[in-house]
């Protein structure tokens, strides 16, 4: 197989599946979650549910797919933090500045489109357990880079919990965020409410983890 044929395919490949995902978002802001089928998805695709399958295992993974990006930021952001910057000190200057700029994983983007989106989320019990599932997976992945960083082992417990205090605590301002817009307030008047939060809760954090991971 040449190069330019296999590059073909993968670019067909990737079409599809753009092509699947677009049909399953719209289904599911129009209808919900819970009420659109595979078979519905892979029809207005114009593709087979095998196909569907092929591309996506799940059906919750038609949506959480757009997640996936994101999983590990609290790692990379850990890893590419300031000399002498603490992992706490890193997240939280991340989190602020997304805010600021209104970024869509700070919970603080009132976009119309972002907004529907969420509240399907909200709407369907299995997507919400599978968003706690990813969690933890963060939580898992930033546990290991951290107890790398200290030079502890794998399953170094002040990792682990310094990994599951970061991740809940940007989860919960997330949530309060998304919460607050989806009941009809703009992002611009939450935004102060939302700073404010962010810098109680890392100082709140502050007072535990220190400059651990400096």
């Amino acid at each position: 197989m040449s190069n330019g044929t296999g590059g073909l395919r993968e670019r067909k490949k990737q079409q599809t599946r753009r092509a699947v995902s677009e049909a399953a978002i719209s289904l599911f802001l129009e209808r919900g979650f819970d009420n659109v089928p595979v078979s519905d998805v892979a029809a207005a695709a114009d593709v087979s549910t095998m196909t569907v399958f092929n591309h996506f295992p799940t059906k919750e993974d038609l949506v959480l797919h757009r997640f996936e990006d994101h999983f590990d930021d609290a790692v990379a952001i850990v890893l590419a933090r300031d000399p002498g910057e603490s992992a706490l000190g890193a997240l939280r200057r991340h989190f602020l500045a997304g805010l600021d700029r209104r970024d869509v994983v700070t919970g603080l983007n009132d976009d119309e489109h972002v907004l529907a989106f969420h509240r399907m989320v909200l709407a369907a019990p299995s997507l919400r357990l599978r968003v706690l599932e990813q969690a933890t997976r963060t939580v898992d992945a930033l546990a290991a880079a951290l107890a790398e960083q200290t030079g502890t082992g794998p399953r170094d417990m002040t990792a682990r919990t310094a990994a599951t205090q970061l991740c809940c605590v940007q989860n919960e301002l997330v949530r309060e965020n998304v919460r607050r817009l989806a009941a009809g307030e703009t992002a611009d008047a939450v935004h102060p409410d939302a700073v404010a939060a962010a810098q109680q809760a890392f100082a709140q954090l502050e007072h535990g983890l220190g400059t651990y991971c400096t």
